[in-house]
């Protein structure tokens, strides 16, 4: 590993109300005739509510990630981790099936994912102790272990940022001539089991670094961010000018606090004046310009079409792109909801899984590493394919798979990880590892690795203590 080292300090950031401010904010937007930022402001407020870094000396793999967070926790035994010879109550009524790379099996109901296994690791180890899905949930999207393992699990400034907020503090992307793209994207939902799922937004690094989160279905005809355009009667030029008056009347009042809710306000206003002034984000949102057969091939889901999207934003140079599976951890639904399909009847997780969660993957994950592929954009984007955890190898009284973070598996794409790979192997019931056990901190090491950024960097909290932002170790055995 590189030698320690401190990243550029970071201000420290004080939990206040900022009430009055936010009314100041208000009727600036309003005095602007600008919508873009209470998008911003929208995503801020339903997450309160509901190249490498500099000077890094670890050489970049990966110029983007495309992160697909498979919210409730897929089988690992259906799936990529079979065990046909495993007794009739741990392997369930699915069959293996060949894969290009000769002896690798997956799940016989995944033809045409069987046919991309050439352009993956599959990583059989992981493993962790959360069993409920918001502590895992965390644990899956910043790779720090919860303080507790709780479904009640809440968000606070104690809790790490998401990945993608950590990248772009660290490795954000450069100011452009043409438009500066957000480093850290994420859509279409905010995910919650009761409370929401900590780890979606910056925390404690600062609003400055919350991703730009898009609440609308990629999928719905209408789909487009409106919110991107300026008022007719207000051009670019125009619209700097009052900006900087506004900032000349900020800096006179007296309702300028240093609270980190107001700075991170200021940055949305000026993330939202950069967007406006250009076509460049507006073109990468604007799935009208796919042609039919493309969108066809992702599937005219909200998944797939969210799929679809986040190509287009590696092709427009966003770094960080997470999408989410699904608004929801699971339920009965044949045509909606995430992996957690443990039931209390026998209506449920096979029969689910096999009408919308096995088929939703056959169709979306091998179109999207072929088309990234085709595009020569693979090799620079690490795909990153993951729930919270696993199911139980034992199938239960209700013919279902509960909870398991024992022993589960985490699939890799591009970016400097080796194709046709499988990392790490479980027992002969896949319920613990029997070799190269691994942690969510080390997937996550692996990551900011890849994109170079060191993982034993360090950034600082509320009260300016020095954080690593990784405590596992990069993987290095998967890396081409």
């Amino acid at each position: 590993m590189n030698k320690r080292r401190r990243t550029t300090s970071c201000s420290t950031f004080a939990d206040a109300s900022i009430s009055r401010r936010q009314a100041l904010r208000v009727g600036g937007a309003g005095m602007l005739g600008l919508t873009m930022p209470n998008l911003l402001r929208a995503a801020a407020a339903q997450h309160a509510t509901s190249g490498g870094a500099p000077g890094s000396r670890i050489k970049p793999r990966a110029k983007h990630v495309i992160f697909l967070m498979q919210f409730g926790g897929p089988s690992q035994i259906d799936m990529f981790d079979m065990k046909p010879d495993a007794p009739e109550a741990y392997r369930g009524p699915h069959k293996p099936g060949k894969t290009v790379v000769p002896g690798l099996w997956i799940n016989d109901k995944l033809p045409k994912v069987a046919k991309i296994m050439d352009k993956v690791t599959l990583i059989r180890s992981v493993h962790h102790t959360m069993n409920n899905h918001n502590s895992a949930g965390y644990y899956c999207l910043t790779g720090h272990a919860p303080p507790t393992d709780d479904q009640r699990l809440r968000d606070s400034l104690s809790l790490w940022p998401g990945y993608g907020s950590v990248v772009d503090k660290l490795a954000p992307l450069p100011p452009s001539k043409d438009g500066t793209m957000p480093t850290y994207v994420s859509y279409p939902h905010v995910i919650a089991d009761g409370s929401k799922t900590p780890g979606q937004h910056a925390s404690f690094l600062g609003k400055a670094h919350d991703p730009l989160f898009i609440p609308n279905d990629p999928n719905r005809a209408d789909f487009k961010l409106p919110e991107l355009s300026l008022p007719d009667n207000l051009d670019a030029d125009r619209l700097q000018a009052r900006r900087g008056l506004q900032k000349i009347v900020d800096e006179q009042s007296k309702l300028l606090d240093e609270s980190a809710e107001a700075r991170g306000l200021d940055t949305y206003y000026d993330k939202a004046l950069d967007m406006l002034s250009t076509d460049r984000v507006r073109r990468a949102f604007d799935l009208s310009k796919e042609p039919k057969a493309v969108r066809d091939a992702y599937g005219r889901t909200t998944y797939g079409q969210s799929c679809l999207l986040a190509r287009r934003l590696v092709e427009a140079g966003v770094k960080f792109t997470t999408v989410y599976f699904s608004r929801s951890i699971g339920g009965r639904s044949k045509t909606d909801g995430g992996w957690d399909t443990h039931g209390f009847d026998n209506t449920r997780m096979f029969p689910i899984i096999e009408a919308y969660h096995l088929p939703i993957t056959e169709h979306t994950l091998p179109t999207l590493l072929i088309d990234l592929d085709d595009r020569g954009l693979l090799d620079e984007t690490l795909v990153v394919w993951m729930g919270e955890f696993g199911r139980t190898p034992k199938i239960n009284k209700n013919k279902s798979r509960d909870h398991w973070p024992k022993c589960y598996t985490v699939l890799l794409a591009g970016g400097g990880v080796k194709r046709g790979h499988v990392f790490g192997r479980s027992d002969k019931h896949a319920a613990f590892p029997a070799a190269d056990a691994v942690r969510p901190d080390d997937v996550a090491a692996t990551m900011y690795y890849l994109l170079g950024i060191d993982p034993k960097t360090e950034v600082y909290d509320t009260q300016n203590r020095p954080l690593v932002i990784s405590n596992g170790e990069p993987i290095m055995d998967v890396i081409a």
